[in-house]
């Protein structure tokens, strides 16, 4: 499975932003998929997960700001970032998770929130 993200860049707080996702090759073997996130010198976090039923997962930081969801076949993924806070700044990761519980990763796109 290939992964390719896009919609990181500069924003003030408070802004919104949207996270795309565009998953190829063998989507069909997908169960989950989802958004990380790293800052330097920290481990990588999950942000948001959803399953191929549909059942979203979130971070209690992004909780009631953050909605993932997903396309119908499984080979789009987004994540609409509202009210975006200075520790939102991190490099973010689209993950796909297969039925053999294999990960898969796309290169990040930075998202820094700073006034």
């Amino acid at each position: 499975v290939q992964l390719q993200a896009s919609g990181g860049g500069l924003v003030q707080p408070g802004d919104s932003r949207r996270l795309s996702c565009v998953a190829s090759g063998s989507i069909f073997s997908i169960n989950e998929m989802g958004w990380y996130r790293q800052v330097p010198g920290k481990e990588r976090e999950l942000v948001a997960a959803i399953t191929r039923g549909g059942t979203p997962t979130y971070a209690d930081s992004v909780k009631g700001r953050f909605t993932i969801s997903r396309g119908n076949a499984m080979n789009r993924l987004y994540l609409q970032m509202n009210n975006l806070k200075p520790e939102d700044t991190a490099v973010y990761y689209c993950n796909v998770r297969t039925y053999s519980n294999m990960d898969y990763w796309g290169k990040g796109t930075l998202v820094t929130v700073s006034s």
